[in-house]
């Protein structure tokens, strides 16, 4: 009979330890690092940087599609007035400039992207540190970046993007 009290004890001892081991969820935290390049002072100067260096390379363009248009004008009102070899010269002149402005265009924009893949790439590693000094401390077993993975649901109680904010903003 003590036999049995004490496997039994024994079976409702190991029972709970492994109820409360498998019931006892790890803290899952969630951060968007669209939104910390987005407010935080690095980020906003970064994004200020780019916005004028694309603004200056940008200029360029522009001009060269006012004087793509102006020709495109020229052909569409003087076209029926001009001998055919001189319509012909004209148009081809006409396709050769499109074509360089949409290389231009072309050169702009991959330049662009580069840069700003450089800023991010940049950014990231001082923020994901901030992001593991936050996790250490407030015991989060797992981070997910809800900007780059789709989630349908997270609870917003776990989302600390304005806190790793407010510690690279320090």
């Amino acid at each position: 009979m003590k036999r049995n009290i004490y496997l039994i004890s024994g079976f409702t001892l190991l029972l709970f330890v492994m109820s409360n081991s498998v019931f006892a969820a790890d803290k899952i935290g969630f951060i968007n690092t669209r939104e910390i390049i987005q407010n935080s002072n690095a980020g906003k100067k970064a994004a200020t940087e780019f916005k004028a260096q694309a603004e200056k390379k940008s200029a360029p363009l522009k001009a060269l599609g006012n004087e793509l248009q102006k020709m495109k004008d020229d052909l569409e009102k003087q076209g029926s007035m001009m001998s055919a070899s001189a319509r012909r010269d004209k148009e081809a002149a006409f396709q050769k400039k499109s074509r360089d402005y949409q290389l231009m265009v072309q050169d702009v924009n991959d330049d662009l992207q580069r840069r700003e893949q450089e800023i991010f790439q940049k950014l990231i590693p001082e923020i994901f540190k901030i992001v593991r000094t936050i996790a250490e401390k407030e015991k989060y077993a797992l981070v997910i970046d809800i900007a780059t993975m789709p989630i349908p649901y997270f609870n917003k109680e776990n989302e600390f993007s304005k806190k790793v904010i407010e510690e690279y903003n320090k």
